[in-house]
């Protein structure tokens, strides 16, 4: 069954447009989970309702996919912990249209992938923005950043759980990481090979 969500940021603000476009779709009003909390808090609890609603086959449908994540990764990590439990995203609005739970439609599929490439751009950004930062702070004798509480040893070990198909709620449990972290710290996933040829094209070049 489709699971409609809708946020908004403020209390002062209204979520009629995202209930009329879920609602236009057929889903109840029962079924669609809503939140007035601004994105970069992780206390969504309608968010919280909605996902722990959803069984393997449902969809989680949403306005845009800002309303889900805080940045394009955190959506994106958020999509793929939901496919490993067998429940797709759908968005209605947005230029480039999601739809996890349609494997057989490759636009679909390629809209996941270019959402990926957003999340790594946006990551690279980040980065240099923080660097840049930290270089200007140094060069005025300013003390920047802390020390990581994060055991790499840890962090290499969930990496290794991730990568044996191991959800992230198992993860959190076995490597004692907590979900922020997790998303913060390790590496993006690799993007899938979008062509048949590319091990042809791998041996052509080391040969």
């Amino acid at each position: 069954m489709d699971i409609g969500y809708a946020r908004v940021s403020t209390a002062k603000q209204d979520l009629d447009r995202q209930l009329d476009a879920l609602g236009a779709i057929g889903i109840p009003s029962g079924r669609i989970y809503v939140d007035k909390k601004s994105g970069a808090t992780t206390n969504r609890p309608g968010l919280t309702a909605a996902l722990d609603y959803a069984r393997d086959g449902d969809v989680i449908v949403v306005h845009t996919l800002d309303r889900l994540g805080r940045t394009v990764r955190d959506t994106l990590n958020l999509i793929y912990e939901l496919k490993e439990r067998g429940v797709g995203v759908r968005n209605l609005a947005d230029p480039i249209r999601v739809d996890s739970a349609n494997p057989e439609d490759p636009m679909s599929q390629l809209a996941v992938v270019m959402l990926a490439l957003f999340g790594q751009m946006e990551r690279t950004y980040a980065i240099e923005r923080a660097a840049h930062a930290r270089a200007v702070a140094v060069s005025k004798g300013r003390q920047v950043g802390r020390p990581s509480v994060v055991d790499p040893a840890k962090l290499a070990y969930a990496a290794h759980l991730r990568d044996t198909g191991l959800t992230m709620p198992e993860i959190v449990a076995k490597s004692g990481i907590t979900r922020s972290s997790l998303y913060r710290h390790l590496p993006p996933r690799p993007v899938d090979q979008l062509t048949a040829g590319a091990d042809q094209v791998g041996a052509e070049r080391d040969g």
